[in-house]
């Protein structure tokens, strides 16, 4: 499978506190890379990098054949547009209606009609099983927390993007609504074709979605491989985090 994103011996450091020491991994097109890790070892921070919202202090970083670490500004304006991002928070604008926060790419960077804008926004609710007719005209405010998660999702999608990266997408969510969001990562994979890195706490939902798991500690991967080889496992560190 080709790879359409790489990190190559990445090192990244504030001061003495060493982040990332040297990561190389890649993911492949149409594969779901979940990362794993406790508090501050980095696991955000390599989204960042993917993102260029973070610089790093060598290595390099490609993505869908481009080298971010050379790129001018127009071409990392045109990679990321072949991405979508799925924050933590959800992040979406509290003060604009749903349909607004949905299409809010598709006005800002595309001459779309109107007409085609409502219908794409449809669509991807629709993909996330929210009915556009219901839930179009209200507010952040007015959503239950997953139904925010499932909006950003529909967000992430609307341009059709090649690659989607998630920063804890089930992070305070109930064990159902989990279970629906993970249901709607694998269906992003099977049906659209989109190659995914979610980074997470949760491993039960890792095991769920996964094709191949990464786990961090002390800024290094010390565990590739499918979520069975990871609860297989015999490294001390990977039972004690397991458990």
């Amino acid at each position: 499978m080709k790879a359409v994103i790489e990190l190559r011996d990445v090192r990244l450091a504030y001061g003495a506190h060493v982040v990332l020491n040297g990561i190389t991994f890649s993911v492949h097109r149409g594969e779901t890379l979940c990362v794993l890790g406790g508090s501050g070892v980095g696991k955000s921070t390599i989204l960042k990098l993917i993102l260029c919202l973070e610089s790093m202090d060598s290595g390099s970083v490609t993505v869908l054949g481009h080298d971010l670490c050379s790129a001018g500004r127009s071409e990392i304006f045109k990679v990321r547009q072949r991405m979508g991002m799925v924050f933590q928070g959800s992040a979406l604008f509290d003060s604009l209606p749903i349909f607004d926060n949905v299409a809010f790419a598709l006005f800002e960077h595309t001459d779309l009609p109107l007409e085609t804008i409502r219908e794409r926004v449809r669509e991807a609710l629709a993909f996330v099983d929210l009915d556009f007719e219901r839930v179009g005209e209200m507010l952040p405010s007015e959503l239950s927390g997953g139904m925010k998660k499932r909006v950003a999702i529909a967000r992430a999608i609307v341009h059709q993007p090649e690659i989607l990266l998630f920063d804890e997408p089930t992070s305070g969510l109930d064990p159902i609504t989990t279970r629906k969001i993970d249901t709607l990562i694998v269906k992003l994979r099977q049906e659209l074709g989109v190659s995914s890195i979610v980074v997470t706490h949760d491993t039960q939902s890792a095991c769920r979605i996964a094709n191949r798991v990464a786990l961090l500690q002390a800024g290094d991967i010390i565990f590739m491989g499918t979520p069975q080889q990871m609860l297989a496992a015999e490294n001390p560190y990977i039972r004690e985090y397991l458990e």
